[in-house]
């Protein structure tokens, strides 16, 4: 892919440290979830989820210019991601309106650990498993614990998360730009719509709600996707899966500053547990994973 084909948001930040793009997006990310879930109110989570993957399958048709003149193979990769995509977002946005934010991504976070660790027979991944283990155990025990419709949700989406990073390798072998994430986010955006009409009904149609999603998919889609692919052009995988690593110390701060969602000590040790382990579970990695 050469600098003409870069999406805007990367030829800005072409002259940016990739470490602070990454952690650029990071930040985009948490805080467009933090204001994702002020939505909820009127858009409903399923709403929320709808017009965020409309809205950035608007920005990536545009930029892109997708053509449906692809194999078969690379159809079903392309229809496979936006699936698993779209029940992603569902199931993370539905632990959102259940449990806080920063709880939330740290029990989602359990999925793409289980993936640096699977298949590991090494004794030290054991210890990492271990120690995410009893961050989430800390987690939802304390103080009356976590609401478990909404750790089940967390745990559902971290499975969705598992199976979106082995299939996004998959897409990254088969295209070679952007028009497959164009395609694949109209396709999660189809799946995610009878759910988005079901919790919104005509409030996805009010204009502030509209510009509203309009900004939750350029802070939680557009931004970081782009920068995130940015970075990764300029430093090495395992580098980039340790900066990745603080999502959930992110995510705690932003339901804190953003949303007054205030954890109990035991749960920020929780969340610092499952961000060491996933430290050293990608430090620790096989190069292949």
């Amino acid at each position: 892919m050469d600098h003409a084909d870069r999406l805007p948001v990367a030829r800005l930040a072409g002259g940016i440290p990739p470490t602070a793009l990454v952690l650029a997006g990071i930040v985009s990310v948490q805080v467009g979830a933090a204001f994702a879930k002020q939505l909820f109110t009127v858009a409903g989570a399923a709403g929320t989820v709808t017009l965020r993957l409309l809205m950035a399958a608007l920005v990536l048709v545009v930029i892109w210019r997708p053509s449906l003149r692809l194999d078969r193979r690379t159809l079903v990769t392309v229809a496979t991601y936006g699936a698993v995509l779209a029940a992603m977002n569902l199931c993370f946005y539905a632990a959102l309106a259940r449990i806080p934010l920063g709880a939330a991504v740290t029990i989602e976070f359990l999925g793409p650990l289980a993936v640096a660790v699977a298949g590991s027979r090494r004794w030290l991944d054991g210890v990492w498993v271990l120690l995410a283990g009893t961050g989430v155990v800390l987690l939802t025990r304390v103080q009356g614990g976590l609401l478990w419709t909404g750790v089940l949700f967390a745990l559902a989406a971290g499975a969705c998360w598992a199976a979106y990073i082995l299939v996004t390798a998959k897409l990254g072998s088969q295209t070679t730009d952007g028009k497959g994430l164009a395609l694949a986010m109209v396709v999660g955006s189809a799946i995610a719509l009878p759910f988005g009409i079901g919790s919104a009904g005509t409030a996805m149609l009010d204009p502030v709600v509209l510009a509203a999603g309009f900004a939750v998919a350029l802070m939680s889609s557009v931004i970081p996707y782009s920068l995130e692919l940015e970075a990764l052009r300029r430093m090495p995988p395992r580098v980039f899966g340790i900066l990745m690593s603080m999502e959930p110390a992110v995510a705690a701060v932003a339901g804190l500053v953003l949303l007054g969602e205030h954890l109990a000590p035991a749960q920020w040790v929780a969340v610092c547990c499952v961000v060491i382990a996933s430290v050293g579970a990608t430090r620790s990695a096989k190069p292949d994973v």
